[in-house]
């Protein structure tokens, strides 16, 4: 019953009163701190960057309390060269003042990268290896040789182009591939007499393609093999046999005139023939 009478008394009333009064005093400060704290209700308006230069982006994000960092950079020919091509956050988004954009940048320079070896490789492994370089696989044309789909040559604005050559990232590189042995045969060239390159144009009109190539001891001393011919082919000419389209001719090269045969009076005549078996 005591107590019951002091929760009426004036004293008890006037106390609890403060201590409700002090309670709500604390609760509003404490909210009034948060929303300070957290600027609530206070965003900024992430500008548009795009196509700006790093100086021009330092204008326009400092002067609207915000930051900046460029944490990658492309090359792109649809940009100008040194300017934003993308941010994170994007254009128009809602943002607390000092928070950083995150900027990706359109390289001023091309990047290069190294041609890697193509050739020898299969066309899967081919597509693999260029996609890894930043190249770009072009246009495809097939060749009969033993190993189908393998890659027989690379070549970069129609030229062949050598492993290890530097070439923009990005370009795009044709390849040639084999597409197997061909069931159709082709006669065998008569290639004693000439130099390397006539023969390897003559290989190529018969369908077939240039294998191994020897040089025998006369270019140990030579300055260069400008006058080499070829001696020995293997297969041997014979206008009776037939090869399959596609296989390898081996050739033997010497700047030693006496290796050459005899001359007769049959003259080698370019009468390339396809037969389908």
């Amino acid at each position: 019953m005591d107590f019951l009478r002091f929760l009426t008394t004036k004293k008890f009333l006037r106390h609890l009163g403060l201590a409700a009064a002090i309670a709500l005093i604390l609760l509003l400060g404490t909210l009034l701190w948060l929303k300070i704290y957290t600027h609530h209700g206070k965003t900024i308006t992430v500008p548009d960057l795009s196509g700006l230069t790093e100086e021009e982006v330092a204008d326009v994000t400092s002067s609207r309390r915000l930051r900046f960092e460029v944490v990658d950079s492309v090359f792109s020919t649809e940009m100008p060269r040194g300017t934003v091509i993308k941010q994170n956050p994007g254009a128009n988004s809602s943002v607390k003042k000092n928070r950083k954009i995150f900027l990706t940048m359109n390289a001023v320079n091309q990047e290069m990268v190294s041609m890697p070896q193509l050739v020898g490789l299969s066309f899967r492994q081919a597509r693999l290896a260029m996609q890894n370089a930043g190249l770009i696989q072009g246009s495809i044309e097939y060749r009969p040789d033993y190993a189908k789909n393998n890659v027989l040559q690379q070549k970069h604005n129609d030229s062949v182009i050598k492993e290890g050559t530097q070439i923009t990232k990005g370009s795009v590189i044709d390849l040639v591939l084999g597409m197997g042995l061909s069931s159709s045969t082709t006669r065998i060239p008569d290639l004693i007499g000439t130099g390397l390159e006539e023969a390897t144009e003559i290989i190529a009109r018969y369908y077939l393609n240039l294998g191994a190539v020897t040089y025998d001891e006369s270019f140990q001393e030579a300055e260069d093999s400008s006058g080499a011919f070829i001696w020995r082919q293997y297969p041997e000419f014979d206008e009776l046999k037939r090869l399959n389209m596609g296989m390898e001719m081996d050739v033997w090269l010497s700047l030693d005139s006496t290796l050459l045969p005899m001359p007769d009076s049959t003259s080698f005549v370019d009468d390339t023939e396809i037969v389908d078996e």
